[in-house]
Formats: C-alpha cells, sequence, structure tokens
C-alpha cells in the first residue's frame, strides 16, 4: 500500500527553486512473520532506495512545479510503502503502488498575494481544486531472478523463488525503452547477453504495466470527479414537489 503526502519545506541551499521527493518503507510482521517492528532492516532500505533511483535520476517528478517560493518554500513529496503481505517481488509490487499513488495525488493550489507578494495562502479544496504532480513519465521495476549459477532465469520471482535464488537484478525502464536504473545484487555474475535479454524482456514488461497503471488511475479519477459532481433538482422536480405538499 502506497500513501503520498505533501508539505511546505524550505529547499536546499544548492536547489532553491526545486521540491524534493523522499520514500519511506514499513515491513509489518502481519506480513511476513520474518520482518521485525521498528527500525527498517536491510530489505526495506533497499526497496525504498531501489524505487527512489528509479523516479528521481530519471527526472519522473517534476521537482521544479513544486517551488512556491523561490529559496524560501517548496512542496517535499513523501511517499509511504506498506508492506501488507509477502509473496515475493515486493520491488515491483511497490513500485506499481507508488507510481499509482503519486499520479492520483492532489496538492492543494497556492497564491502569494500582500503588499510585498509574499504572503502565502494555501487554498482548502472546497476553495480551489487541488493540483496533481507533473509526471513526465513511469519507472517500471521489473525483477529477474537467477535461479542457478548458470543463469537461468525467472522474471517476477515468488517468495519460494527467491528463497533459492543465487542473485537477482531489477531493470527499471519506462515505456520509451529508456534505462532508468539497474539494480544488481547477490554474488552470482550474470554474462552480458543474459543482462541484455532481461533488458528486452523488461522493455516489453514496462510498457504493459504503464499501461495497466493508466487504465487503472483514469477509471480512479473518473469515479473521484463523478463523486464531486452536485446533483440539484430540476425545476420539474420542484413542481412535483410542489403538487404533492399541495
Amino acid at each position: 500500500m502506497a500513501f503520498v503526502t505533501a508539505q511546505l519545506v524550505q529547499p536546499y541551499k544548492d536547489r532553491p527553486n526545486e521540491g524534493s521527493l523522499a520514500i519511506y518503507t514499513e515491513f509489518s510482521p502481519m506480513a511476513d512473520p520474518s520482518f521485525e517492528v521498528g527500525r527498517p532492516g536491510e530489505s526495506a532500505v533497499e526497496l525504498g532506495r531501489i524505487i527512489d533511483r528509479g523516479l528521481r535520476e530519471s527526472s519522473a517528478i517534476d521537482t521544479e512545479s513544486l517551488c512556491v517560493l523561490s529559496g524560501k518554500l517548496v512542496w517535499s513529496i513523501r511517499i509511504d510503502l506498506h508492506i501488507l503481505d509477502n509473496g515475493g517481488n515486493l520491488v515491483d509490487a511497490a513500485n506499481v503502488a507508488a507510481l499509482a499513488a503519486l499520479l492520483t495525488f492532489r496538492r492543494p493550489e497556492c497564491s502569494l498575494g500582500g503588499e510585498d507578494g509574499q504572503e502565502l495562502t494555501v487554498h482548502p479544496p472546497e476553495v480551489r481544486e487541488p493540483l496533481p504532480l507533473i509526471v513526465h513519465h513511469l519507472p517500471i521495476a521489473v525483477t529477474f531472478a537467477f535461479i542457478t549459477d548458470d543463469n537461468i532465469v525467472v522474471i517476477d520471482p515468488t517468495q519460494f523463488e527467491e528463497a533459492i535464488m543465487k542473485s537477482r537484478m531489477t531493470a527499471t525502464l519506462n515505456t520509451n525503452g529508456d534505462i532508468c536504473a539497474i539494480q544488481k545484487g547477490g554474488g552470482v555474475g550474470v554474462i552480458p547477453s543474459v543482462v541484455m535479454q532481461c533488458l528486452r524482456i523488461a522493455s516489453v514488461k514496462a510498457a504493459d504495466i504503464t499501461t495497466k497503471i493508466k487504465d487503472a488511475v483514469e477509471s480512479y479519477n473518473t469515479e473521484r470527479a463523478y463523486r464531486k459532481v452536485k446533483r440539484h433538482p430540476s425545476a420539474a422536480d420542484h413542481r412535483t414537489e410542489s403538487r404533492e405538499v399541495n
């Protein structure tokens, strides 16, 4: 499960016109008995870094659009990832959840006023419609498990396959086939031809997953817009009600 929040903070000194993006992970014992409560373990830290690297290094989120007042106030976007059930390949599942949450998130609209133009007003959603984030593309994580020393590959490994794998590789690509990040874990090496084969497969999977995410987000946004529609009784309804009262 992914949850996105935003708050106004001071920007970094070397990037006065850019907002920030941070990812936090929580591995609950409810998802897997091996997960411990408290400080994130190695797996939780690695998961957050892989997703963060795919988003940040590919500039998927327009951080400049998060600037409210240069050098003083920017939006800081936080993604909280909560693992509810461990069926294997948590990186890919959490990555999809993070992207869907970013696409459906809306931040409050702000305006500057006052005599010096520095007075900030954060408008509630009842006054002004909240704004979506500007997302340039969707970095899709696709994980491969190498079961044996001779590079027998399994895509989207289950929890049982992860238990016997020798190493793994997560390739993060967008629908254009651009490689956003690659993470290799485990002690067994992978020959270049296998890596290239995995990247070709990942490119096809990324396009397919991107389409599914966009379809799901469009359906969600349509439903959300429908719920906001205010239904006013028509003139005919008013006349019917008047006759009933009389």
